[in-house]
């Protein structure tokens, strides 16, 4: 393989003009130009899964303030408290998977169909 050609398939380019005669079986991209907007994509990407992360964390804080609120003292409703929980728990799973039940089922490690019993029972609108 010619210096020319390899250079190209590296996506460089040659450092010598190539002849007229001659002819690349392929285009030579601008591949600087594909890598940064590559980049930006992927990091897009990636802040876009960090804003889900910190709302899902901000959801687990706030449910936490709230039991640690409770005044235990005076009695609670253990299945009540468990319920609220277990909603919000798959609500958050639900919002992480854009509804979709299966993966939402396997965030939890449970399998789907309890997962979709407990969506019936507790009436959950997602």
């Amino acid at each position: 393989m010619s210096a020319e050609r390899a250079e190209a398939i590296d996506g460089q380019q040659p450092q010598e003009p190539l002849s007229a005669g001659s002819s690349l079986p392929f285009r030579i991209a601008k591949q600087p130009e594909r890598h940064r907007i590559q980049r930006l994509i992927d990091l897009t990407h990636s802040l876009l899964r960090e804003a889900e992360m910190l709302v899902g964390e901000k959801v687990f804080v706030d449910e936490s303030r709230r039991l640690q609120e409770l005044n235990i003292s005076e009695g609670i409703d253990f299945f009540g408290e468990l319920q609220q929980f277990e909603i919000s728990l798959i609500k958050l799973a639900l919002a992480q998977t854009s509804g979709h039940q299966a993966r939402a089922a396997k965030l939890l490690n449970i399998k789907p169909t309890t997962l979709n019993t407990k969506i019936k029972q507790y009436k959950i609108e997602y």
